[in-house]
């Protein structure tokens, strides 16, 4: 009897045992995550000089914590750096969150290719990997006229997930997940720093541009955040148009910007007829399908003189010409290979007598290195963030390995519709979308081909098509920073 009683009593204080002892494990597990999280906020004054005039700025650089909405559990801790001009007014100054794509790119493409106080000098000769990471001050910079927050989204620059559930990595490596995790982040930084009255923009560059249209949503319905403006660089609006294949229209959105490499064009002042035979008789031959002998006959003859590629490769080919293809056969001759990211900048074929060759892009793998090792050097020097020797992933495949496009997969994910429900809802929307001529990766024909397809929303003047010197990132050239600089003002301050 003495036994049962005993066991008994021990099961009792077990149980009465057990919470405090639950609520010991938990904040044990806590106190670890703020270990391994980034550290608090640092804050920093400069000066620059813009058109003679003296600037001051305070830079901070932080991270903003996410946290599950049940149990409060952190989930990861997202890194800004922000740039605010001194002395103006908040709430009438606009504020630019800005984010780069991928998925998986950090945000020091756009923020030290073209829009931070600093940028990574681009030499005018060919970029190479091991160029040194020099800073110079950036006369393009948009703090002229707005303030900048960059965010870099988790897994991306210095943001990290704070948990090991491979349920939160797949939410946060998602359309959804990502739109309605960064609309929190957006608003939480707002709100920190009292600036939920200031107007309100969105850069995004590339599959950032897919992300900045699809955030709008769970801002305006959870955060009650509006935006007034949109700024798009090289966007990836629907992936039918950029895959090739299924989607015939996607040879023709690509036709014009290989003819501007073709012909080294910079803009689209030299274009005027392969745009009207693209999107003319161009796709009439294509939708006729591979059994029209004279169809082909015309498009072979055609394909060949704007690309200025050997006839009977297109002849191959069908006259469907996609990207790889033809970076890779422009420059055989000299066994030298284009980049999809700026169809101008050649580099050499490392297998160039094999039938198919790999190769890592002249543009993409090249300056990647340098941007991530100014961004380290600009945290740790000029920002003085002490992040210690953590690693910052300018781009991380893996991330775009596992991203989850929804039920219909990336070549089925599209942002029109969104853009589409966007500009309908709000009339004070007004969206810039800027690329360069010589992008074989988003062309800019193919998106004019889908901005055809929009309404006028009272005023086809609230959406623009801007095509400047270069490739995807268009910014790697003077001028075309100098443009998009320009054209972004024109949106923030209302000017036609």
């Amino acid at each position: 009897m003495m036994r049962f009683a005993s066991i008994a009593l021990a099961a009792a204080l077990a149980v009465w045992a057990s919470p405090p002892a639950r609520a010991e494990s938990q904040k044990h597990a806590e106190e670890q995550v703020v270990a391994r999280g980034l550290p608090a906020e640092a804050v920093t004054s400069h000066i620059i000089s813009l058109q003679g005039e003296q600037v001051a700025f305070t830079a901070r650089a932080g991270a903003i914590r996410l946290r599950d909405a049940k149990s409060d559990a952190p989930q990861a801790d997202v890194a800004y750096v922000s740039y605010e001009r001194n002395g103006a007014d908040a709430a009438a100054r606009p504020v630019i969150f800005v984010f780069n794509g991928g998925p998986g790119a950090a945000s020091a493409w756009l923020g030290l290719g073209a829009l931070s106080p600093w940028r990574l000098r681009f030499p005018a000769d060919a970029p190479s990997p091991s160029r040194a990471p020099v800073l110079a001050d950036n006369a393009e910079t948009w703090l002229a006229f707005a303030d900048l927050v960059l965010i870099d989204p988790p897994g991306t620059g210095y943001s990290k997930l704070l948990s090991d559930s491979d349920d939160i990595e797949k939410r946060f490596f998602s359309v959804d997940g990502d739109a309605e995790a960064l609309s929190v982040v957006m608003r939480k930084w707002l709100a920190a720093r009292g600036r939920l009255l200031s107007p309100k923009y969105i850069v995004g560059e590339s599959y950032g541009a897919f992300r900045a249209i699809k955030v709008l949503a769970p801002l305006r319905e959870r955060e009650n955040i509006g935006v007034e403006g949109l700024y798009l660089v090289s966007p990836a609006l629907d992936f039918t148009w950029l895959q090739g294949g299924r989607n015939l229209l996607s040879y023709a959105g690509l036709l014009p910007s290989m003819t501007a490499v073709a012909r080294g064009s910079n803009g689209r002042t030299e274009l005027a007829d392969a745009e009207t035979y693209a999107a003319g008789d161009y796709v009439v031959d294509l939708l006729k399908g591979a059994k029209d002998g004279q169809a082909l006959a015309r498009m072979n003859q055609s394909v060949a003189r704007f690309t200025l590629l050997d006839s009977h490769f297109v002849s191959r080919l069908g006259a469907r010409i996609d990207a790889k293809s033809f970076s890779r056969e422009r420059g055989r001759n000299k066994e030298r290979v284009s980049s999809a990211y700026d169809g101008g900048v050649e580099g050499y074929d490392p297998t160039p007598f094999a039938p198919v060759s790999d190769w890592s892009d002249p543009v993409l793998e090249t300056w990647r290195t340098p941007l991530g090792a100014a961004m380290m050097r600009l945290t740790q020097e000029k920002l003085a963030w002490p992040i210690g020797e953590a690693r910052y992933f300018i781009l991380n495949e893996r991330i775009a390995r596992r991203w989850d496009y929804g039920h219909g997969g990336r070549e089925n994910a599209e942002v029109v519709s969104d853009l589409r429900d966007a500009l309908a809802l709000d009339p004070r929307l007004r969206v810039f979308i800027v690329h360069g001529v010589a992008d074989l990766v988003t062309p800019y024909f193919a998106t004019k081909l889908m901005l055809d397809q929009l309404p006028a929303y009272g005023d086809a003047d609230r959406v623009r098509l801007i095509v400047l010197k270069g490739g995807h990132m268009p910014y790697l050239h003077d001028e075309s920073r100098a443009g998009m600089r320009d054209a972004a003002r024109k949106l923030i301050e209302g000017q036609h």
